[in-house]
């Protein structure tokens, strides 16, 4: 087999990266190791930034969230038993953030690959990538029972941050930075209509809890755990009363509960790898770099990396020069540390850390303060959260 630009992982980053090349008449094929239903089904992220709405609509992907999505102007903060608002039309010049979720993204892509023709292996076993630094790197797979090697001009490696292709490259190439918190989110999904029009974010002496939608009668909410707990010490009647205490902070406000459908524990880490390249392979997404989720950037952050990429492709296939190319990796670690900055700075704001004394969590209580009266403060939540602009070498 034989395609110009290899993509393995049938992520939010591979999917968007082969629709950009598809514009741009480059060919490219994606080689995912899990099935369709399961990467369409995956619940993860869901507040998509200003930038990559508009992108997505530009690219004729956003006409289901233009209908579905729900579209917020601002989010809330509630500590010291109050709940106060970052608006987003007054702080970040109009922009908003809207609410959609990453495998709703994917369904789209999926659909909108398919529909050009667009070549997706998916089920595909035993995948290996190789040759980077050679003229035709190879994606080496069994599909339908049979051995398949994909020759390709480039290989980029969108198979999130346990996949295979930043463990294929050579040991000491690579220089990662990695911080882990000492916490989790215990997360579910409910049947019931949200709260809140925005999402609260809440920082509570307990720990931290997030309010969150995916529709107008799902609601996804977070507790903050400790990250070794075991999920069936939480039984929902417990969930629910955590969360009660933690969003409510005693005001008389309640949370609307509802059948849990769905609840898990996520780890939290920042996570970096430099350079983000290694010969004709480019890494992209998770597979990159992990932000913990208090910024709601994972996502974005992918789309952003695949921008980038498709632009230096468009540019090396129509004049043959390399100079984007070479400068993929810098280009978006630029981004990359100022996102990363952004939402360590809301986890350390948020959550409570087993070190903390009183003097730390007032201290937190102070900064939330801060950036809820001050303009100046307001403004750097709201501009980093509808997202910074995109970056171009």
């Amino acid at each position: 087999m034989r395609t110009q630009v290899g993509i393995v992982g049938a992520g939010p980053a591979g999917l968007f990266l082969a629709h950009l090349l598809h514009l741009t008449g480059i060919e490219a094929v994606i080689v995912e190791a899990k099935s369709r239903r399961y990467v369409e089904e995956r619940i993860r992220a869901g507040v998509l930034e200003q930038g990559v709405r508009d992108l997505l609509v530009e690219t004729g992907i956003g006409e289901r969230m233009k209908l579905e999505g729900l579209l917020h102007h601002g989010i809330n903060l509630r500590f010291g038993g109050e709940k106060r608002r970052i608006d987003f039309s007054d702080l970040a010049d109009g922009q908003a953030v809207t609410v959609y979720s990453q495998h709703e993204v994917v369904k789209d892509l999926v659909a909108a690959r398919i529909g050009a023709g667009g070549t997706i292996i998916f089920e595909a076993e035993d995948v290996r990538a190789d040759g980077f630094e050679g003229q035709h790197p190879v994606i080496r797979f069994t599909a339908g029972g049979e051995r398949h090697e994909l020759f390709c001009d480039y290989i980029a490696g969108c198979d999130g941050s346990h996949g295979i292709c930043r463990s294929s490259i050579p040991e000491g190439a690579l220089t990662s930075f990695e911080r882990v918190y000492p916490f989790a989110w215990l997360g579910i999904l409910a049947r019931a209509a949200p709260a809140s029009e925005e999402l609260i974010y809440a920082q509570h002496e307990r720990g931290f809890a997030l309010l969150s939608m995916r529709s107008p009668t799902i609601s996804r909410l977070y507790v903050q755990v400790d990250p070794h707990e075991d999920l069936a010490n939480w039984p929902d009647d417990r969930i629910w009363e955590e969360l009660q205490i933690r969003l409510g902070g005693g005001t008389g406000w309640q949370l609307t509960e509802g059948p849990v459908l769905q609840k898990g524990i996520t780890a939290m880490r920042s996570f970096v790898t430099e350079p983000m390249q290694y010969g004709r392979l480019f890494l992209a997404g998770d597979a990159a770099h992990i932000v913990p989720p208090t910024g709601a950037k994972g996502m974005n952050l992918a789309i952003a990396d695949v921008r980038v990429l498709a632009r230096a492709l468009q540019s090396f296939y129509e004049t043959g020069r390399t100079d984007r190319l070479e400068a993929y990796s810098a280009t978006c670690l630029r981004r990359i540390w100022k996102v990363q900055r952004f939402s360590w700075w809301m986890t350390s704001m948020l959550h409570h850390f087993p070190e903390h004394t009183p003097f730390d969590h007032r201290r937190q209580l102070a900064e939330l303060d801060y950036v809820t009266s001050s303009r100046v403060g307001g403004a750097t939540l709201a501009e980093n959260y509808v997202g910074l602009p995109f970056d171009d070498p």
